[in-house]
């Protein structure tokens, strides 16, 4: 058995605590997640997950936009509220997705022993729509992370990543409370802004 190195518990421990943040909406699972994002970068990339590695640094830059958007992305400046996103973000997002694996795949294929080139490529795609969409304070983006979580599960049993294969499956789990958590405060704060 392989047994997880210290520096993928340590983040792990850090995903782990930013995903449990953003469920409840909390700003400060910005700049934990800037943490988790750059330990990961290192694991994947001693990995030969080259595509999550370099994930890792757009998240870092995915990171710092979301953490000013959560503060001043409202209007006036304000934090903004968690909306639905429409049929026509929701189609552009799917063809973001599709249109991103393709170039990421044909990189990777030129890339020295690549591990799992399209399922990296396809996974890296999914997660940059749904780091937007939890940028931008939309409530699908629970549903990218649901998919892409899923998915993440399998890809790291196979690259032999003891600790991220469980804390992806959990991470499921914890995406699936936060779609229900997320809705329940939109429909709050919808009522509070109708009530105002």
């Amino acid at each position: 058995m392989i047994w997880p190195t210290p520096l993928e518990w340590l983040a792990v421990a850090f995903i782990l605590v930013n995903v449990w943040l953003a469920m409840k909406v909390n700003i400060w699972c910005w700049p934990v997640g800037i943490v988790g994002v750059v330990l990961y970068g290192i694991v994947f990339w001693q990995g030969h997950l080259y595509a999550n590695a370099a994930l890792q640094v757009v998240y870092l830059v995915l990171s710092i936009h979301g953490w000013y958007e959560w503060l001043h992305g409202g209007l006036n400046k304000t934090e903004p509220p968690i909306r639905r996103a429409s049929a026509t973000v929701m189609i552009v997002c799917l063809l973001a997705t599709a249109a991103l694996t393709a170039p990421i795949m044909w990189l990777l294929l030129h890339m020295q022993n690549p591990a799992f080139p399209f399922w990296d490529a396809l996974t890296v795609a999914i997660s940059l729509v749904g780091q937007w969409l939890m940028n931008e304070k939309y409530l699908e983006n629970w549903i990218y992370w649901i998919v892409v979580d899923v998915m993440y599960v399998p890809l790291f049993i196979a690259e032999k990543l003891p600790a991220s294969a469980p804390l992806y499956a959990i991470l499921t789990v914890m995406a699936w409370r936060g779609y229900i958590d997320w809705k329940r405060t939109a429909a709050a704060e919808a009522a509070i802004a109708v009530a105002a």
